[in-house]
């Protein structure tokens, strides 16, 4: 089973930056798609950002133009680049590895890591 660990969160105030790294290790089949989600006290946990293999992302309206996603596949890891953080940002963070496949398939999780954004 893929494991993730996350780092980079903390506290910080607004308008600043952070930048997350998720590094997946027991990758015996290579990783398909990676991503960031977020959960906030009281809300479902949503998606904020995913990277393919290949480099193709995908963002949430909410992140647009401020968070940057990036992957590093010879290292299996994930970055996530934070700017211009709003109060609204503050949010656990979790790490996402997934692969298809009937046999070789997965969908991993990080245990997240906590971003705070004081107004």
């Amino acid at each position: 089973q893929v494991q993730l660990v996350e780092s980079g969160g903390g506290l910080v105030q607004t308008g600043g930056s952070l930048r997350l790294s998720c590094a997946a290790s027991r990758v015996t089949f290579s990783i398909n798609d990676m991503g960031w989600y977020r959960q906030a006290p009281g809300k479902q946990r949503e998606l904020v950002a995913t990277i393919s293999s290949a480099g193709d992302t995908n963002y949430a309206d909410f992140v647009k133009g401020r968070f940057t996603i990036s992957r590093d596949n010879a290292q299996n890891t994930v970055y996530l680049q934070m700017n211009s953080l709003k109060p609204e940002d503050t949010a656990v963070y979790y790490c996402n590895a997934r692969r298809t496949g009937t046999f070789t398939g997965y969908n991993s999780w990080g245990q997240g890591t906590q971003v705070t954004v004081s107004s």
